[in-house]
């Protein structure tokens, strides 16, 4: 069998409802000639979680012990067979024509990433319950981007090639994986927003969102500001980025897509 187009890599410790609806968003995927590779930070088993999607092909990495998300990350994409590689965080999940969106937009650029809508939820039965969304869409140059991040990993997509150039995710950055990610890529190669906001992030009070707690992220963006040669930046979650820059101008519109109804998960917690 020819190796597939895109391998999506999927980091995850126990949500198992959460990635079943992101499996579900996957299988209603428009195009499918992708790969999903989940890597269970050593977590509660998830196999039954992916027995109920037969028709995704599916590939488990299980840790033996838990080594953080950036960890997890590496090994999901070292393991890929892709030619390009998706990125989505476990709690997250795409609109079904988010990988034919992306693809024909990469063919511009080296990287793209989308805008998204920023979902809060509460949970019925163990089930997410979507109470409000909010855009998070905003017109940054690369420039902008050494001072306020406006990158979200989940449902980027870029070459695999990427990393022979500028190496993986740095763990020593840890929270700030990505913005570090984005800035070593944009720095050597091509990298395009996509003003569809086709990832559906969650950043409810009740989950787990490690940027919401600020005090742990000052060491690490200590390490970012050092290793970029940023200035006076610091340590923000997405809510508060959206208050601040909704003052600055860049706020953008962007193309909605979701209809509000979540993916027809196979799960029953």
């Amino acid at each position: 069998m020819a190796n597939p187009l895109v391998s999506i890599v999927i980091p995850t410790y126990n949500r198992k409802s959460e990635l079943s609806e992101l499996l579900a968003s996957l299988v209603a995927q428009s195009f499918r000639d992708f790969e999903v590779i989940v890597v269970n930070d050593a977590g509660e088993g998830i196999e039954e979680i992916i027995s109920l999607y037969p028709d995704l092909i599916c590939q488990i990495i299980n840790h033996e012990t838990n080594q953080l998300h950036v960890h997890a990350r590496n090994n999901g994409v070292k393991a890929a067979k892709g030619e390009y590689i998706m990125l989505i965080d476990d709690d997250d999940w795409i609109v079904s024509t988010h990988v034919e969106t992306m693809l024909k937009e990469i063919k511009q650029a080296d990287l793209v990433y989308s805008d998204a809508e920023i979902v809060q939820y509460d949970k019925l039965n163990g089930r997410r319950i979507p109470v409000s969304r909010e855009l998070f869409a905003f017109n940054s140059s690369v420039e902008d981007m050494k001072s306020n991040s406006t990158f979200i990993p989940s449902g980027c997509l870029y070459k695999k090639s990427i990393h022979d150039r500028i190496g993986y995710f740095d763990p020593e950055v840890k929270n700030y994986w990505d913005w570090d990610f984005f800035l070593r890529t944009s720095a050597e190669f091509q990298v395009k927003r996509v003003k569809c906001a086709g990832v559906i992030y969650d950043f409810s009070q009740n989950n787990n969102n490690q940027s919401k707690n600020l005090d742990s992220m000052v060491f690490f963006l200590s390490r970012l500001s050092e290793k970029h040669d940023l200035k006076n930046v610091k340590p923000k979650n997405f809510q508060i980025v959206l208050e601040e820059l909704a003052l600055s101008g860049l706020k953008d519109l962007s193309y909605l897509v979701w209809d509000g109804k979540m993916p027809n998960t196979r799960y029953n917690p």
